[in-house]
């Protein structure tokens, strides 16, 4: 699994951060509802990415399995700053969410976790 997109695809001078780097390596990548983009799906949402949004300049990294919401490195709103944006939205109504980092990020997509997994269990007979 790849979980790093090819320097052609990637804003110049963009560095992957070392924790970015630590939750591939340590195979945290699979945080339901959230997922680590990886391979052809990665390099696709990138390119998509930047087809439907020009102005912005967008690193993307995961995808929340049960909406469009894609997480990405937004270069834009400074470095290793995270924006989750809703996928296929119109122009200038994609942005939901920001992080100043990739930790802040995180420790939503565990909130996320927790509450998906309660939610699934809530939902068993």
């Amino acid at each position: 699994m790849d979980a790093f997109l090819s320097f052609q695809y990637l804003p110049r001078n963009f560095e992957y951060p070392s924790f970015y780097r630590n939750l591939v390596e340590l195979n945290l990548t699979n945080l339901e509802p959230w997922r680590i983009l990886h391979d052809q799906l990665l390099t696709r949402r990138a390119v998509g990415l930047s087809e439907r949004y020009p102005s912005r300049i967008l690193v993307p990294f995961a995808r929340r399995v049960d909406s469009d919401d894609i997480a990405c490195w937004d270069i834009d709103a400074g470095y290793g700053a995270v924006s989750v944006v809703h996928d296929f939205a119109n122009p200038g109504w994609e942005q939901k969410e920001e992080y100043e980092d990739i930790i802040g990020w995180f420790r939503k997509a565990i909130e996320d976790l927790i509450e998906f997994e309660q939610g699934a269990a809530n939902e068993t007979p």
